[in-house]
């Protein structure tokens, strides 16, 4: 079973990727996604846990989930949320070919 944050980590999250990373939040789902169904136009992050996150993708009007793994494996730790997402943009930035930004 995977770690559950608490909802006051999780909303942080949440507010802080679709304030600050509406691109990374669509870069993302545009890698991870499966190629079928067409282009992606939108991607919310909409939840988090311990072995990856969630989003609701939209193609053609038609929203859907996305769950991604975390590329590092399961965690418990909320800083480790950071990172596992920051590896995730880097992957997507891999298998999609666009060079990612620096990392503060």
């Amino acid at each position: 079973m995977p770690h559950i944050f608490d909802a006051d980590v999780v909303s942080a999250i949440l507010r802080h990727m679709n304030g600050d990373h509406t691109d990374d939040n669509l870069l993302i789902a545009r890698a991870f996604a499966p190629a079928e169904g067409g282009e992606i136009s939108d991607a919310v992050m909409t939840g988090l846990d311990g072995d990856g996150g969630v989003w609701q993708i939209t193609r053609a009007d038609v929203a859907s989930e996305l769950r991604v793994a975390w590329p590092g494996g399961s965690i418990t730790e909320r800083p480790a949320v950071r990172r596992e997402v920051v590896a995730l943009y880097d992957l997507a930035c891999e298998r999609l070919g666009v060079e990612p930004r620096p990392h503060a």
